[in-house]
């Protein structure tokens, strides 16, 4: 693979300029910012909300089609390579990628609403709203979700091993627009990839924060609003630049380590102290109720029913815009660990193998809060920070599991800045894997100063209003990328293993 430079680039100091212009803008006057940045959410969700569908749904059939097609022996390097990590390593990798702060922040919550407050069509509370809580949670985390990483990430993956270029979107679509890739047209594209990583990365900060704060309150009656939780990120910030400048192979290690352990720790205890069996009848009938119902959950979107095209809105195409915003993150690090490997072996173990771990956890917490709901504890009228709190609290060992899940959530919030920082460094200094500490600290403020200043003027509401609206062009660069990399696949030679 060429060497490349590690200097910033243009990419770098426009990407930031907007992101300043932003967070003053937010700062300055949050009410004008909540406003205008609702009314392009609405316009996008209201007029695309079909494209989401379809895109998200073209992004499945194309892996689908890449694992039987001849291409599939092709590897994601050169024909000799073989893969780093053995499949255990790779497999677990793979979920620390997937499985951050937002499968903590609605493992609970998501269920419980779809049962009690926003079921897409049943009434609330009823059997049918039961049934379907679950399987619309699966829907979200599933394959659906992981064909979005997957399709970046072998495309990354394909051009920066196999054709030694940079590890950049723009690179990617060199087979489809040529020369232009290495002008202006081609700093726009990673331009639009830098910001939709920011935003997907702040978002998810966000969540976090409100989280902390969530289990503070629950806990022990900390004030629950925008200082605390700003606190909050100052504090994390603090801690993920001190991992950040010990580098990958210290900070960013041990924490991903201690992710997995409190995960496994906390998924165990939940799955033993709660409703064990019913947790395990409702997860084998809830995958069976998936598979028959995909092709229609897919692209449902309502046309006829005012209230059920807004749930869809609200809800499916919030999760593919989240998404599709952290994919260039997401990608970028699972492109990182899988040279060597085919691209038949790549898309069916980053397709199924995450896309079940995530069922077990939605089945063991939601179910859990579903049974805990049904025994008199009113999750529901809780806020959705603390909905994970409140539900640790009917459980023996509670106050251990909830100080838990405030560690789990701290740490997993670092590990994502951490990691974001350096892709995004990646991403504005032309794809070099070793960008400098100033570059990682500048993004690193940068996506904490974002996640503030989304949280001062809307909350949570703001938050996704940004990311639907930040979400929507990178969509279509991925459609071209898709494109792009099918040309050159046609052209590759399919044989040596």
């Amino acid at each position: 693979m060429k060497k490349v430079t590690a200097e910033v680039t243009s990419v770098f100091w426009i990407t930031l300029a907007i992101t300043l212009a932003m967070s003053i803008w937010g700062s300055v006057a949050p009410g004008l910012f909540e406003k205008y940045s609702g009314v392009l959410m609405n316009f996008i969700s209201v007029h695309f909300g079909w494209y989401y569908l379809l895109a998200v749904t073209f992004f499945v059939l194309f892996c689908i089609y890449l694992i039987f097609s001849r291409f599939g022996k092709i590897r994601l390097g050169k024909p000799n390579d073989r893969p780093e990590f053995s499949y255990a390593s790779w497999f677990a990798m793979l979920f620390s990628a997937g499985m951050g702060i937002g499968l903590v922040f609605y493992g609970v919550a998501s269920p419980v609403s779809h049962y009690i407050k926003t079921p897409p069509t049943a009434e609330p509370g009823s059997v049918e709203a039961l049934e379907d809580a679950l399987r619309i949670t699966f829907f979200h985390y599933g394959v659906h979700a992981w064909a979005i990483y997957a399709t970046i990430a072998l495309i990354l993956a394909y051009f920066t091993f196999r054709h030694g270029k940079p590890a950049l979107v723009s690179a990617t679509l060199a087979p489809l627009f040529g020369h232009h890739m290495k002008k202006g047209w081609g700093k726009a594209v990673d331009v639009i990839a830098v910001f939709a990583t920011l935003i997907g990365v702040a978002t998810t900060l966000g969540f976090g924060a409100t989280q902390i704060n969530g289990g503070l309150t629950y806990l022990f009656g900390v004030a629950s609003g925008f200082w605390v939780q700003l606190l909050i990120i100052v504090i994390v910030t603090i801690l993920f630049m001190l991992s950040t400048y010990s580098g990958l192979g210290k900070g960013i290690k041990y924490l991903s380590n201690t992710n997995m352990g409190v995960a496994g720790i906390l998924f165990l205890g939940t799955l033993i102290l709660g409703p064990t069996l019913y947790i395990l009848n409702s997860f084998t009938n809830t995958v069976g109720t998936y598979v028959m119902s995909l092709p229609i959950e897919a692209l449902r979107i309502a046309p006829n029913s005012e209230s059920e095209r807004q749930w869809v809105m609200d809800w499916t195409v919030f999760f593919w815009a989240w998404w599709i915003a952290w994919s260039p993150f997401v990608g970028i690090f699972i492109a990182r660990i899988s040279r060597g490997r085919t691209i038949r072996e790549f898309l069916s173990g980053v397709l199924f193998v995450p896309t079940i771990v995530c069922f077990l956890w939605f089945a063991t917490f939601g179910m859990s809060g579903i049974d805990i709901q049904n025994s008199g504890a009113d999750l529901a009228g809780l806020p959705d920070e603390q909905v994970l709190f409140g539900m640790f609290d009917q459980l023996p060992m509670g106050i251990i599991l909830s100080i838990l899940g405030i560690l789990l959530i701290s740490t997993f919030f670092i590990t994502s800045a951490d990691s974001a920082t350096f892709v995004l460094g990646m991403q504005t200094t032309n794809g070099s894997l070793s960008p400098s500490t100033m570059v990682k600290f500048t993004w690193g403020i940068a996506q904490s100063a974002i996640a503030a200043v989304l949280l001062y003027t809307g909350g949570l509401q703001a938050l996704q209003n940004v990311l639907i609206s930040a979400a929507f062009p990178f969509s279509i660069i991925m459609l071209l990328m898709c494109i792009s990399f099918y040309k050159a696949l046609s052209k590759d030679k399919v044989g040596g293993k």
